[in-house]
């Protein structure tokens, strides 16, 4: 399915290929789009990357590109994750089988584009994945909005990083070279708990960045309970809102790290 103001383009690595929309001129970002698929927000926040002097990347993962948000929509595609061989959604100490494909798809382009690295941002399912991508030298950015892997319910698991211990191990040593890791939460979002980004603040020390959105009762800017989608469906494009600010830290991050 075209998405508007793209270019629809196919990558294969290891047998498996998915279409790839592509938009903009320089460093290499890998933008995972979040449940229920590249609704339009996810398509506005990847434009704004382009924007901002990058190549993006953005892979068809799940859902219709295009598609907006719904409930029932996104009801099913989480339905769809849970059954998926690509996803392991409950494992704490192993990262999902499609994260090999995200990492192919990382080389290819800084080997294309060059530059320092490419940057990498996932988005709730995919949250984890640029953790688990960060393993890998090509990434240089790596980026966790609302990291939501594994999913809460069996116990240890709101601190777990949906990394295996090897992974974890490479990441550190990077972390220790100099590799930063940039996340971003609201603070009562129920995926997505404060034990998970107190995990890896254990783990990376000072390579973490935490952004974290206050979203308790009565806060100031008015987030529900359930607030989530940190750049794309609950992002307000006002300057001075912390969504906002997030956004443009983000933006920054890859500047940074990038160029």
């Amino acid at each position: 399915m075209m998405l508007a103001g793209f270019e629809e383009t196919w990558f294969e690595y290891e047998g498996k290929g998915r279409t790839v929309y592509r938009r903009g001129v320089g460093p290499g970002v890998i933008v995972m789009h979040e449940i229920p698929g590249i609704i339009p927000e996810v398509a506005s926040f990847a434009t704004r990357v382009a924007d901002a002097g990058f190549s993006v990347l953005m892979p068809s993962l799940f859902g219709e590109p295009g598609r907006p948000f719904s409930a029932g929509y996104a009801v099913e595609q989480v339905v769809n994750a849970c059954v998926s061989r690509e996803f392991r959604v409950l494992a704490q100490r192993g990262s999902s089988p499609l994260a090999q494909w995200l990492r192919g798809l990382c080389r290819h382009a800084h080997a294309e584009l060059g530059g320092k690295g490419v940057g990498a941002i996932g988005m709730c399912i995919t949250g984890n994945f640029a953790l688990a991508l960060a393993m890998d030298e090509a990434v240089m950015a790596p980026v966790l909005s609302q990291p939501s892997l594994p999913f809460p319910g069996l116990p240890g698991a709101n601190a777990a990083l949906h990394v295996s211990d090897a992974e974890l191990v490479n990441l550190k040593k990077r972390a220790a070279d100099g590799l930063q890791v940039l996340g971003l939460r609201f603070t009562a979002d129920p995926v997505c708990r404060a034990e998970r980004f107190q995990r890896l603040r254990d783990e990376l020390g000072d390579a973490f960045i935490a952004v974290e959105i206050d979203s308790s009762r009565g806060n100031a800017y008015g987030f529900g309970r359930l607030a989530h989608s940190v750049v794309t469906r609950e992002l307000v494009d006002r300057d001075g809102h912390p969504t906002r600010e997030a956004l443009d830290r983000v933006l920054a991050f890859f500047k940074e790290r990038l160029t």
